[in-house]
């Protein structure tokens, strides 16, 4: 079983999210707290897998908790769930260690689909053996980043420039565009665009022209 630790705020709110985590097979809720402090108390004391962990605490930023927590001696992982938005706080909580970001407000199948990733990125952890090979790290950071794995022959590395291409365009990119601007083929710009839109880091945009089939143009949206 995976051990849960809610962090929130608010009672009632917690107290809903710890019943969503209950529901998912696999993962049980070891303890709700309210207060910066007492996540850094409870973890100490419950040895939690995993923290749902809340931004706007009454007595420090959950960012501080999430720093304190990933420089523990046994440190939880943690999946941020809160109403803050801003890409400035989006960014600490991934350079902080956080495994996934949710915002508020949002459905238990949004929550489940987190955990089962999660749960997904453990499995294929305890997997591998004492040494990984590439496709084998390809697919559990393509895991861990919330997305779907990422299919045979496609690299992360590869699939971060990109990803870094269509961030920069300011706009929406064909496969060929995208295909000149990193080098690669056609096809491959296409399989890791089409993962991207998958990822939902990406949508899909038809131009029309005056005649035979649309266009297919890509664009960012993180």
């Amino acid at each position: 079983m995976i051990k849960v630790l809610v962090v929130d705020d608010d009672f009632m709110v917690a107290r809903i999210h710890g019943g969503y985590v209950a529901r998912v097979p696999g993962f049980t809720v070891v303890g709700a707290v309210h207060t910066g402090e007492a996540a850094v108390a409870g973890a100490a004391r419950h040895r939690p897998d995993l923290v749902l962990l809340d931004i706007y605490l009454p007595d420090m930023s959950g960012l501080d908790v999430l720093r304190t927590l990933r420089g523990a001696r046994n440190p939880a992982d943690v999946l941020v769930i809160t109403a803050a938005r801003d890409a400035a706080t989006v960014r600490a909580a991934m350079h902080g260690g956080a495994v996934n970001y949710l915002i508020k407000p949002f459905t238990a199948g949004a929550l489940t689909e987190r955990l089962e990733q999660y749960a997904a990125t453990r499995r294929r952890l305890a997997a591998i053996g004492a040494e990984a090979c590439q496709e084998e790290v390809d697919r559990l950071f393509g895991a861990a980043g919330g997305g779907p794995p990422l299919p045979k022959g496609l690299s992360t590395t590869t699939c971060a420039l990109v990803a870094e291409v269509l961030r920069e365009a300011g706009g929406d990119l064909s496969a060929a565009e995208a295909a000149a601007l990193t080098g690669l083929s056609r096809v491959s710009a296409r399989r890791y665009l089409e993962y991207l839109c998958a990822a939902g880091q990406t949508e899909l945009r038809p131009r029309y022209g005056t005649a035979g089939r649309p266009e297919h143009r890509y664009r960012w949206t993180g």
